[in-house]
């Protein structure tokens, strides 16, 4: 059962986030990216729970062929690019506009998705916990594209209230959750683009498909969303490529619903592929990834726990349905 919020407690955490952000905001935005890393450096020395975690998950993702230096240098980067991706949600409304978003942004592989995006139908989008994936959305809704994020609000209703006010700039709508079936059902038949992040874990009844040769609980709701109404699923991302503000935005496979119509069972399948996507973006650069997230968390039921963090588990990340339970593309 979870504990009643405390409404002043809420209130003043919420107020010292938004001091915070008007104090980065005097600072112009690589100095601040700096000391973004600087705080992710502090992160990785004192957490040591979340070190640990991550190097455990990296050697689960690569096995042996990780040294003790490499696990020590790209779970230091992936904490910094949480980081550093957190100071830039504050900064991104106001450098990502119609007119500047390609000083900040260059686009690869991305005509198959313009392909799809353009028509008169449905899309899905999705994307990990991997580069910005704030960034994907709030660029293809600065492009004019309608596209509308699956979220999960924050329990702190000021702070929520804050962060929306945020990701809504720039056309970006955004969808909770809870509900979210039937209005998601909506906004692909109005011929709009939804988008989802997808390697949360799904509990027990999701679908248990490889993720770096090791089964992971994966969404359900994704695969029949796009069965039932019949439209194309684009797999992107938003890597960084520099210390700076500057990301690539990279499609790497754009599923189309001609692709499983004659698979034995098409769910699996397009739940496997995407995922497979998903793991080959983050293998360009996996500093990149949220290494510290329990994608492998729940087990399928012949298996024990892979590793002692995801024995443990956290409260709040298991959905036991299946279904949706994170921020997508906002």
């Amino acid at each position: 059962m979870a504990r009643p919020r405390n409404n002043l407690v809420d209130y003043l955490t919420c107020l010292g986030v938004r001091l915070v952000a008007m104090l980065f905001g005097i600072f112009p935005i690589d100095v601040n990216l700096r000391t973004a890393r600087w705080m992710g450096w502090v992160w990785y020395k004192v957490m040591r729970r979340h070190r640990e975690r991550a190097r455990e998950h990296l050697r689960l993702a690569f096995g042996p062929s990780l040294s003790d230096k490499d696990l020590a240098e790209l779970t230091l980067k992936s904490m910094q690019q949480m980081t550093m991706m957190a100071v830039e949600e504050l900064f991104v409304p106001r450098l990502i506009t119609e007119w500047s978003w390609p000083r900040y942004i260059t686009l690869k592989n991305v005509r198959q998705a313009m392909d799809v995006l353009i028509r008169p139908r449905g899309v899905i989008l999705v994307t990990g916990h991997y580069g910005n994936w704030e960034l994907v959305g709030f660029t293809l809704a600065t492009l004019g594209f309608p596209l509308t994020a699956v979220m999960r609000p924050l329990d702190n209703p000021y702070l929520n209230r804050f962060l929306m006010d945020v990701r809504a700039k720039r056309g970006l709508k955004l969808l909770y959750k809870k509900g979210a079936s039937a209005s998601a059902a909506d906004v692909l038949r109005g011929g709009g683009v939804l988008g989802f992040i997808a390697d949360q874990n799904a509990g027990h009844k999701g679908l248990f498909v490889d993720f770096f040769g090791v089964k992971a609980s994966t969404y359900k709701s994704i695969g029949l969303l796009a069965m039932a109404h019949d439209v194309p699923i684009v797999v992107g991302c938003a890597r960084r490529t520099s210390k700076r503000f500057r990301y690539e935005i990279d499609c790497n496979r754009v599923i189309r619903p001609e692709e499983w119509k004659d698979k034995p069972d098409p769910l699996m399948w397009i739940t496997q592929e995407y995922t497979s996507a998903i793991e080959r973006l983050i293998r360009v650069a996996p500093e990149q990834y949220l290494w510290i997230h329990r994608r492998w968390k729940s087990r399928p039921k012949d298996e024990g726990p892979v590793t002692r963090s995801m024995a443990a588990g956290a409260p709040g990340e298991e959905n036991e349905e299946g279904e949706l339970t994170d921020v997508a593309f906002g």
